[in-house]
């Protein structure tokens, strides 16, 4: 028996020896957000993807790792953000989910991958996040919105005079060249045989004539053109100057007015549609061209500095720690957001006689008066010298306190 006894307490020590030579952080919390945290693994992937972003725009070597460093100091800031307008659009009742669910459908039928696995897949391969954190991000992102816009947006106005003065001001800001804004739905012809040419004609003169019957353009570039690039942006081509199109197809945009939808142009490798999207002529706009423009530049200059006030207000109200080593750059001024490690905070402790000794000298001293419930000390009655012998057995209470004697070894809260 004894032998057993020792095999199993060396195998027990084996065990806690592997158990601790492989101890390892998994994940550190970096800060708690109300009920909510951020990873330090979270703060990592907005720093690859801010990486990721710049080096797309062109930006590396030095100053990308420059560029990555000034920016990634609001990245602790920017995540506790969210959290909060997350948070906030639950007590908002918020909903976007109609809206998450009707882009991942647009997404996918872009994609043309219809089994939900590979889409699931070819969505980690295009962002470097499984399909649930895409989902989630994009909620998220649609619900910080929703809130910024119904709890600062919406409280911003800017006065017609003002805007109206602004153009007069900036007049020469608003001159413009000659440029046309397109869609486009395009149907491939490319290494197809004739009878695959002739069903995408066929094809072709059906979107046509759905988009002149009124559906959104916007929509059919999205779900038939065999462009996945413009099939992504909904049809959207970037604007155009006299000079940059093929001659035949510029003769005809360039003095067509907005929404206007081409015949079919046949085209090397296919058939084309365009819709003309909005025309700029050559020259000073007007006021009524260039209106919603002028407000957004009035508009915006007003909504940064709101905003960030509104945060910092949910930061006040916040239960808010931060790990050290991380700074919040959005802080509330004077909030204390100090992280409180649970394993250094000591309880307070005591023991059953030190109960009971504070229990003792208070009930000496507390003699309640006739018709009165205070704690004021009196001089006893008669009938209470009279009964002094059987106090002494059980000394007085006060009244509504239980007078059945604690059990034997607990302690009791005076």
């Amino acid at each position: 028996m004894g032998m057993v006894f020792r095999c199993v307490l060396s195998a027990m020590a084996l065990v806690c020896g592997i158990v601790a030579a492989d101890v390892r952080v998994i994940e550190e919390i970096v800060a708690k957000v109300n009920g909510d945290i951020i990873t330090r693994s979270e703060i990592e992937r907005t720093r690859q993807s801010l990486a990721a972003e710049l080096e797309a725009q062109g930006i590396n070597g030095a100053r990308l790792e420059q560029e990555v460093k000034d920016r990634e100091k609001n990245a602790l800031r920017d995540q506790i953000d969210q959290l909060l307008l997350v948070q906030r659009s639950r007590d908002l009742n918020v909903s976007v989910d109609p809206e998450v669910n009707r882009r991942i459908g647009e997404i996918q039928v872009s994609s043309k991958i219809t089994d939900p696995d590979k889409f699931h897949q070819w969505i980690r391969e295009q962002t470097g996040m499984s399909f649930e954190d895409f989902k989630s991000q994009m909620k998220n992102q649609l619900l910080t919105q929703r809130v910024i816009g119904q709890e600062v947006g919406s409280r911003i106005s800017v006065p017609e005079s003002e805007k109206r003065k602004y153009y007069e001001d900036h007049k020469a800001e608003f001159v413009r060249e000659e440029r046309v804004f397109l869609r486009q739905i395009f149907i491939s012809t490319e290494n197809k045989k004739p009878d695959e040419i002739a069903a995408a004609d066929k094809k072709a003169k059906d979107v046509l004539a759905r988009a002149r019957k009124g559906e959104k353009f916007a929509e059919l570039a999205r779900d038939h053109s065999d462009d996945p690039e413009a099939a992504r942006s909904f049809g959207e081509l970037p604007p155009y100057k006299r000079g940059e199109m093929r001659k035949e197809i510029e003769d005809v945009v360039f003095k067509e007015k907005k929404g206007f939808i081409t015949d079919l142009i046949r085209v090397p490798n296919g058939f084309l549609i365009l819709r003309v999207e909005e025309r700029h002529e050559a020259g000073q706009a007007s006021y009524e061209e260039v209106e919603n423009e002028v407000m957004e530049r009035l508009y915006m200059p007003r909504m940064q500095p709101r905003v960030r006030e509104y945060l910092t207000a949910l930061r006040k109200d916040a239960f808010l720690e931060i790990r050290d080593g991380y700074i919040d750059s959005g802080a509330a001024p004077g909030k204390d957001t100090s992280w409180k490690d649970p394993l250094q905070l000591k309880p307070e402790t005591t023991t059953k006689e030190e109960v009971a000794a504070r229990r003792k000298k208070r009930l000496l001293w507390i003699i309640p008066r006739p018709g009165g419930g205070g704690d004021a000390k009196a001089e006893p009655s008669q009938e209470t010298k009279k009964a002094a012998p059987e106090a002494k057995a059980a000394p007085p209470v006060a009244p509504g306190r239980a007078t059945t004697p604690p059990s034997k070894g607990s302690a009791t809260t005076p």
